[in-house]
């Protein structure tokens, strides 16, 4: 088999892991999906229905590390990558291929969006619906577009 095709088959496999990811119905297997892709995920963790992976299928640059004990919400979407696509834009724009990290105990809540490079600290909570397009404190509530501290808890 070929490198193009090893490729080609490859990518086709990660595109069906972030299927899995987004709609299959047991936890415990979308958890697995995420580890099929590459990425670190810790124990006990919560992956909630309709997670979102904006990602390139054919590069690895892009990096999640979920800790331990992580519960992420319904319908989140985690920005791994972003580009303009085929437009002229990315000669002004130029393409963000990024990591996101989400520390133990991090509570993320539904419909939350995370932009790339974003350190999501140990038990931060971070509110339904956030744009989070900053990184987050440990033992922090942040919540609103973009995502603003809303309080310190220990």
């Amino acid at each position: 088999m070929g490198i193009s095709n090893r490729n080609i088959l490859h990518q086709a496999w990660i595109k069906f892991m972030r299927f899995l990811v987004g709609y299959f119905p047991a936890n415990n297997i979308r958890v697995m999906a995420l580890r099929q892709c590459g990425f670190q995920v810790g124990k006990e963790v919560y992956i909630g229905p309709g997670l979102v992976l904006s990602m390139m299928n054919s590069d690895n640059s892009c990096e999640l590390e979920i800790g331990d004990r992580v519960s992420i919400g319904p319908r989140v979407s985690l920005i791994l990558s972003s580009d303009a696509n085929n437009s002229t834009l990315n000669d002004t724009f130029p393409p963000i291929r990024g990591k996101i990290s989400i520390d133990h105990d991090a509570w993320i809540g539904a419909g939350v969006i995370i932009l790339p490079n974003i350190q999501i600290g140990q038990r931060a909570v971070l509110a339904a619906g956030a744009v989070v397009n900053q990184s987050v404190e440990e033992n922090t509530m942040v919540g609103g577009v973009p995502a603003k501290v809303i309080k310190k808890h220990s």
